[in-house]
């Protein structure tokens, strides 16, 4: 988006309708009103063919544990069901129980039981099914791992060496320490995807010499929605595209400081006919601080909006399951609540 010659004034419907208002002091229209009957003249009415035809969804960075793209044309309540579902109601592989057969690190059993719970596994959570409260551990339902480390000296280091890592040896207990022990045909079902966590260096405790651990971990399948632990995502988010809109031209000296109001890349200064001027060329960076707003010789000349349909969206996996998988998964969870609700109605008007 650019700056545009325009004037939007408060009164305008289509901007009030389609934009939230950043005001010096205030935020204003930020309620959704699209639905009919609620401007003169314009049907709102919700149309499956003109959806298809608005609807966009743009990745814009992707990596293993991170995509941010834009989602446009939907309701902040859709985006904000994506994150809710996100966060708590896509299912991950998770330590359940850590059965502790020695432990005389530091660490108490209780604190070591709940860091290695938050140790993310990788493990296709669909080729597990859930494990009930009563049922028995299987192949089918259950990761088992291993930890058993001891601490001791290490002969090679020098007398004067103060580092514990060299002057010991399994001085830190890793998460790359826990080593799978298959169940059942285990092994060959995922012999192309070996189960692991996901990092190995994350430290689950320290060890002296003589002292240490021997733990047998049990990994569930779960929601994030009982516990964090289960969650796919470090974290979701989104935000409205920021728009900045210029009222004629600023130029000169007064370009410089209006730069200066805004994150560096959203606003550069160019040269036309000898004369300085600002023009918006990335607005998606501005951080919407307002600054712009205090200052008196803007005042008229710039309005700050966000487009409400308009969503940029971040996620951010702890490294399990790859980001555009979550999303897709997140889509269909949301089609399986929409079809429960669809059914909820066609009984109840069966019944009536």
């Amino acid at each position: 988006m650019v700056a545009e010659k325009k004037n939007f004034s408060h009164n305008d419907l289509d901007t009030l309708r389609s934009r939230v208002i950043v005001e010096r002091d205030r935020v204003t229209s930020t309620a959704s009103t699209d639905f009919p009957h609620n401007y003169p003249g314009q049907n709102l009415a919700w149309d499956f063919e003109k959806f298809k035809e608005t609807f966009k969804l743009k990745i814009n960075k992707l990596s293993k544990t991170e995509m941010e793209f834009d989602m446009i044309g939907i309701d902040a309540a859709v985006a904000n069901a994506f994150r809710r579902i996100l966060i708590a109601e896509v299912p991950t592989m998770a330590v359940s129980n850590v059965f502790i057969m020695n432990n005389t690190s530091i660490v108490v059993d209780e604190v070591l039981a709940h860091r290695l719970g938050l140790v993310p596994i990788l493990a296709d959570p669909t080729k597990f099914d859930f494990k009930g409260k009563e049922e028995t551990p299987t192949d089918l339902n259950t990761i088992v791992f291993k930890l058993q480390a001891t601490c001791r000296r290490n002969p090679n280091a020098a007398e004067s060496e103060t580092d514990p890592l060299k002057k010991y040896i399994h001085a830190n207990v890793y998460s790359g320490d826990m080593k799978w022990s298959p169940q059942g045909d285990q092994a060959e079902r995922f012999k192309d995807c070996p189960i692991k966590p996901v990092f190995d260096d994350i430290v689950v405790t320290k060890l002296r010499p003589g002292q240490e651990v021997d733990i047998e971990i049990h990994c569930e399948k779960g929601l994030g929605q009982d516990h964090a632990k289960w969650s796919p995502v470090a974290t979701a988010s989104y935000r409205l595209m920021p728009e900045i809109l210029i009222n004629g031209e600023i130029t000169g000296e007064a370009a410089v400081r209006f730069q200066k109001c805004f994150p560096e890349g959203v606003v550069d200064v160019v040269v036309e006919n000898g004369v300085k001027k600002a023009v918006v060329v990335n607005p998606r960076k501005d951080t919407v601080s307002r600054e712009v707003l205090r200052h008196a010789e803007f005042e008229n000349k710039v309005k700050l909006t966000r487009v409400r349909d308009h969503f940029i969206f971040k996620i951010e996996s702890v490294g399990a399951i790859e980001p555009q998988d979550l999303f897709v998964q997140a889509v269909k969870v949301l089609m399986d609540k929409a079809g429960t609700v669809k059914r909820s109605l066609q009984n109840t008007l069966q019944a009536e």
